[in-house]
């Protein structure tokens, strides 16, 4: 639901240089006025990792934040309050889906994300948004990172971070629940093919950044449970249909000019 006033309790309207520690103040001053926000990309990995840091740390460019169909205008209003200057043509293109706003002190971008979260592929992320304080349930967060099909290293980076620090679990929120992931997948080809070609990437890649022997094995036994799980899932009859068409059509978008997330 919509806030309806943002008036009172207005948030410290300087953004802060530390991209992490600004994530937290966003969605806290978010939740002061009722406003459902939870952070992506690597400004969350680092928010799910422990204190001392990510496995494997990455510089963060941008912040990426998700909130509820119907909240498009609580929201700006929100980060307008927050120090961040809109980019008033692109909202009103696609701010349906998707705002993006900037911080000019800081030279920074921030994209809002809208129901969905759309770039090579559609991620469903309005329905379960409250399961985190702060950002995505680990679930959803690994899938935007999965359904990458042009990996950077610093999605790869983000990928080993988090099933390195969190279990693969089968119905168990307290992890990456393996097996929601297998279900969206198993909805959609495109995703499906993407997911697999992503983790194979990351199951030939992890030798190469000079991890110990224990680290290594772990990553690898929990990049193969996730595997197997979207192999085995049972495949919807849509997902059958697609499969016959296999790569001889594209699976994939490619997303738009000023639509990489961090």
């Amino acid at each position: 639901m919509e806030a309806t006033s943002i008036s009172s309790s207005r948030p410290d309207s300087v953004p802060l240089r530390d991209p992490v520690a600004e994530s937290r103040r966003l969605v806290e001053a978010a939740n002061r006025l009722g406003v459902v926000a939870r952070v992506l990309g690597g400004a969350a990995v680092y928010l799910q990792a422990p204190a001392e840091g990510p496995l494997l740390p990455r510089p963060i460019k941008d912040i990426d934040v998700a909130t509820h169909r119907g909240a498009r205008t609580a929201v700006t209003q929100v980060l307008i309050a927050a120090g961040y200057a809109p980019d008033r043509m692109f909202n009103a293109l696609h701010g349906a889906g998707r705002l993006l706003f900037y911080d000019e002190a800081n030279a920074r971008k921030l994209d809002v994300f809208i129901g969905d979260f759309s770039m090579c592929h559609q991620i469903p992320i309005a329905d379960r948004l409250e399961r985190e304080p702060l950002t995505l349930p680990l679930a959803e967060l690994l899938l935007t990172k999965l359904q990458i099909v042009k990996l950077t290293e610093r999605d790869q980076r983000d990928i080993y971070n988090l099933i390195y620090h969190h279990p693969v679990t089968d119905g168990d929120s307290s992890g990456i629940e393996g097996d929601f992931i297998a279900q969206v997948c198993a909805r959609d080809w495109g995703l499906w093919r993407t997911a697999k070609s992503t983790i194979e990437h990351c199951q030939a890649n992890i030798g190469s950044y000079g991890l110990d022997g224990e680290s290594v094995g772990l990553i690898e036994e929990r990049l193969a449970l996730l595997r197997k799980g979207i192999e085995n899932e049972p495949k919807s009859g849509r997902w059958r249909l697609r499969n016959r068409v296999g790569d001889r059509v594209r699976w994939y978008a490619e997303p738009e000019e000023n639509a990489e997330s961090d």
